[in-house]
């Protein structure tokens, strides 16, 4: 079994920087994707920002220019860097890797709780 956990939400004002981490935990032989998703009341869940094993990184044009996504794979963690947050960016975001537990297995995708990111005009 594999855990993400979510840290790093909080609430900030339009301009503002929040750094939002995800550490999985557990069975891991290796992780291939992970990704960052939001989601607000009354919308779909969305995909925010993505990152391959080798470090290649996908935004959403939403928030191109604006967040950075980075990667520690020996931690197994990877990072959401937002900056400029505006009110539109409130959601809980969501960490979802794609984790293989043994060397011939096959992966499936975990998801974490969530943590709340809440930002006022």
């Amino acid at each position: 079994q594999v855990q993400l956990v979510e840290s790093g939400g909080g609430s900030v004002q339009a301009g503002g920087s929040l750094r939002l981490s995800c550490a999985a935990s557990g069975i891991i032989f290796s992780i291939n994707a992970m990704t960052w998703y939001r989601q607000s009341p009354g919308k779909e869940r969305e995909l925010v920002a993505s990152i391959t094993d080798y470090h290649k990184p996908t935004y959403a044009d939403s928030v191109k220019g604006r967040f950075t996504i980075s990667r520690d794979n020996a931690k197994n963690t990877i990072y959401l860097q937002m900056n400029n947050l505006q009110p539109e960016d409130t959601a809980t975001y969501y960490c979802n890797a794609d984790v293989a537990g043994c060397p011939r297995g096959n992966s499936q995708y975990y998801w974490g709780q969530g943590t709340q990111v809440t930002v006022s005009s």
